[in-house]
């Protein structure tokens, strides 16, 4: 086994595969010719001395084999990416401007806490920051608007960018206190809240075109703004889910209450905030130390 000739190259190739379902489509995705991608996959089952995928049908399907070293593959290839992200950040110029964009359900005050230190750490660097949701939290990193985002409230993300985890967030499925459904006695089934309108974040953008994230109910109400979305909440004007940070004080106070809902976790789900940047074109040095900074300040915050 020449396992010390694995390439990069190698295995980006193989999770486009993956990823793409095809050998024709990871080429494509990757802009090479759909030979040099099949040339890579078998060079790559050579020096592993492993099939990585079956071959017999239409479209290629993992080998047990291939289903396990496709994790390996993903972990190595974003090591590398990190690595290669950290190292420009070392050595590369700053950058004229900071552009961010920031998750809503990223606690604000932890990014004041950094802005509050980037100033001094940065004087001369103008900084822009974005507060959106869902794919419109995405689109300006992937059209080249923003240099990364802090992103979360979009599960699956388009391909060509790279996320480096920062912080969970807390979930919580919350109604008014005067809601019907915080009178409700017991874990609340689907059939329940299906009778309820459920209050739900939409998206700016059309990255979640034709996906439902977390939507329960047969009728919705949806706002593009959680700060509304909080303020429908307190009228009692529906149920959904809010970060715990931002309901915290109203549960304390009984202005809301938290729904316990069948099959979902006590206490709330966790939701994982990643730093998201073009891959062929990592942060610079100002980028990679507010990404830095929000993650130890995001994983120390309450």
């Amino acid at each position: 086994m020449t396992i010390d000739a694995v390439s990069l190259g190698q295995l980006r190739a193989f999770i486009a595969v993956v990823d793409e379902g095809s050998f024709s489509s990871a080429a494509r995705a990757l802009r090479r010719t759909q030979s040099a991608i099949s040339e890579s996959i078998a060079n790559l089952e050579a020096q592993l001395a492993v099939v990585l995928f079956d071959r017999t049908n239409r479209y290629p399907r993992l080998t047990p084999e291939g289903a396990v070293l496709i994790a390996d593959a993903r972990k190595v290839v974003t090591a590398l990416d990190e690595l290669r992200a950290r190292a420009k950040g070392i050595s590369g110029g700053l950058e004229p401007e900071l552009v961010a964009v920031v998750d809503v359900f990223v606690p604000i005050e932890v990014v004041a806490d950094v802005a509050e230190q980037f100033g001094p750490a940065f004087p001369s660097i103008p900084l822009r920051l974005y507060v959106e949701a869902l794919g419109s939290a995405v689109q300006p990193v992937l059209e080249g608007r923003a240099g990364f985002g802090i992103v979360g409230s979009l599960p699956v993300l388009p391909p060509g960018l790279t996320a480096e985890r920062v912080a969970d967030v807390k979930l919580v499925m919350v109604a008014a206190a005067s809601h019907p459904l915080s009178q409700y006695r017991g874990a609340i089934p689907a059939e329940e809240l299906a009778r309820h309108t459920q209050l739900v974040l939409t998206d700016r953008s059309h990255l979640s075109d034709g996906q439902q994230f977390g939507v329960m109910a047969t009728v919705t109400w949806r706002l593009a703004d959680l700060a509304a979305k909080h303020a429908f909440l307190r009228r009692g004007l529906g149920w959904g889910g809010m970060p715990y940070h931002m309901v915290k004080q109203d549960l304390e106070n009984g202005r809301l209450r938290e729904l316990s809902i069948q099959n979902v976790p006590p206490g709330g789900a966790t939701l994982t905030m990643s730093a998201v940047y073009r891959t062929a074109e990592p942060p610079g040095p100002a980028g990679r130390w507010m990404i830095e900074r929000l993650k130890h300040c995001a994983l120390n915050a309450e």
